[in-house]
């Protein structure tokens, strides 16, 4: 594969990440606001709950974040052993198929929350956690970086490190210890993290503009944003 081939795989796998990003984020205020008051992809809050319902011993309430946090890792694993097959038999559409499960997973939460006396109240933020899972194992890696669509917090953390590493690099440059390359390759990972967050803010802000006048129905957004992923994911 030529260098630009490679550049453009790369520009491409960073596309997708962003719409999952801003998939994941769309879900996550869209499950917290319709269904239970409970994350379904930012897992870091849900354990908190859970430790918080433990200590005051709110049994009910620590089994539901349990149930999650449960849904998000079973979805995870799935989408992750679905990888590993598909990396160690050639399979090069298996992500597609990780994505396509999760973009099956929060469409049927659409029709079931419509006729909640039909399923649990509890399976409908589960299922959206383990549609979370899944993208969560779908794409992991964009160029050198580790990228997870599901995990501001990480982003954010690997933002900062990326940031130092330039201001130490434009250091070096005024020295004349370093070509300036480095530096623009760092600041454009820098910005492809901060990209991320961005994203996320936008689903967030999109969920909560469409729960408020569509409900549940507002997660046909982050579906069609999947859907397009595994579109990009296709022609790369």
């Amino acid at each position: 594969m030529s260098w630009s081939q490679h550049a453009n795989k790369r520009h491409t796998k960073a596309a997708a990440a962003l719409l999952l990003t801003f998939a994941a984020g769309c879900v996550d205020v869209i499950g917290f606001l319709m269904l239970y008051h409970i994350f379904t992809a930012h897992m870091t809050g849900v354990t908190v709950s859970l430790g918080q319902d433990l200590a005051r011993a709110l049994w009910l309430d620590a089994g539901k974040a349990a149930a999650i946090l449960g849904a998000f890792l079973a979805g995870s694993v799935t989408g992750r052993i679905g990888i590993e097959i598909g990396s160690r038999t050639s399979v090069r559409s298996i992500a597609s198929a990780t994505l396509l499960m999760e973009a099956a997973l929060i469409s049927a939460v659409v029709p079931l929350a419509g006729g909640r006396s039909h399923a649990p109240t509890l399976v409908l933020p589960a299922m959206l956690a383990a549609a979370m899972g899944l993208q969560t194992a779908a794409l992991t890696r964009v160029g050198s970086l580790t990228v997870h669509t599901t995990f501001v917090t990480g982003m954010l953390n690997k933002l900062a490190q990326l940031l130092s590493h330039g201001v130490f690099l434009t250091y070096d440059i005024s020295r004349g210890r370093t070509a300036t390359t480095s530096r623009q390759r760092v600041f454009l990972q820098a910005g492809f993290m901060f990209s991320i967050w961005v994203l996320y803010i936008l689903g967030a802000l999109a969920g909560t503009w469409l729960s408020s006048r569509s409900g549940i129905r507002g997660l046909w957004l982050p579906v069609g944003a999947v859907v397009v992923a595994i579109a990009i994911d296709q022609v790369t």
